[in-house]
């Protein structure tokens, strides 16, 4: 149990208890306060109060903040290959095949079983002990996964992720030779009229997405190249490549069939490479990178480039 107190300044006066709340502190989300506040864990000046009370200047304000319960999963002895870590937050470099998050047919041998094996120090996401995944990658991509140990830290990282001061950077091998060395796709977003499980390209309606890359080579059957996504739609460089006619080698769900007499990729080649972002805690700059895993890099060696730009 954690006790937090506050008392309200002339400033401050006449503002909602809710607002005030989120206002003052950074540790816990205004969702989770508004919970905390339903179960009468917010008092004024020793008696419980509602989320549209007009807090007065001397107001004591105090929150209870219970424990947070364990996750109803089990942890297991999974190998993660742990790119950083502190008291509050660990990336992770993920390999294809694994599955982010628990789901119908995923409740084993996922991200978040590793994880709440491994970290012995979790304070809890919204009441409850658990990891706090930020983002996801989809099951077949490998790469950078941030992960919060604490509320206040989920927080932090999921607002740089809102307000895009995130900067991701992905590698992936796309079908054909692209002819421009540098680009630009803008283009929404949204569900695919009649296959519901995929995403798509919209000139109306969906939601605006915009990702820009540059080819690092080019090689007889596929193209390498480096994006950048500026926004985190569902799918989206998976999306966006191919309808330049570009789908990811291995991509079957999006058209990244190649012809039998070219070296297939058992997965989808898509890697995310690189994050950068403000850390959590101290706002310093923290930049995480890891390298093309051991089925991309093979495929690449086992190809001569036609073109080869700056790496």
């Amino acid at each position: 149990m954690q006790q937090l107190s506050y008392q309200v300044d002339a400033v401050s006066a006449k503002t909602r208890l809710d607002v005030y709340l989120a206002g003052v502190q950074s540790e816990i989300s205004r969702s989770r306060l508004q919970k905390l506040i339903d179960d009468d864990c917010v008092s004024v000046n020793g008696a419980p109060a509602v989320a549209k009370y007009k807090v007065k200047a001397g107001d004591r304000v105090e929150i209870r903040v219970p424990s947070a319960r364990p996750l109803d999963l089990p942890a297991e002895p999974i190998s993660l290959n742990i790119v950083y870590e502190d008291d509050c937050m660990v990336v992770v470099d993920k390999p294809p095949g694994m599955v982010v998050h628990p789901a119908p047919g995923h409740s084993k041998g996922t991200l978040v079983n590793a994880l709440l094996h491994h970290c012995k120090d979790l304070s809890g996401i919204g009441g409850v002990e658990r990891p706090g995944i930020v983002h996801r990658l989809d099951k077949d991509t490998s790469g950078l996964v941030l992960v919060a140990k604490t509320e206040a830290a989920h927080k932090s990282l999921a607002r740089q992720f809102k307000q895009r001061e995130i900067r991701k950077v992905y590698l992936a091998l796309v079908r054909g030779q692209v002819k421009k060395d540098k680009g630009v796709i803008d283009a929404a977003i949204g569900r695919h009229k009649v296959h519901r499980k995929k995403m798509a390209t919209q000139k109306e309606g969906g939601r605006e997405a915009t990702t820009e890359y540059e080819v690092l080579a080019c090689y007889p059957h596929f193209s390498y190249l480096r994006l950048f996504p500026k926004t985190g739609r569902t799918h989206q460089i998976r999306v966006h490549v191919a309808s330049l006619g570009h789908p990811i080698l291995g991509d079957a769900t999006y058209g990244g069939k190649v012809e039998a007499k070219y070296m297939k990729m058992q997965r989808q080649a898509l890697h995310a490479h690189r994050l950068e972002l403000s850390h959590p805690l101290t706002g310093e700059p923290q930049v995480f990178i890891c390298p093309l895993p051991a089925d991309m890099e093979h495929y690449l060696e086992s190809h001569s480039p036609i073109q080869k730009n700056v790496r």
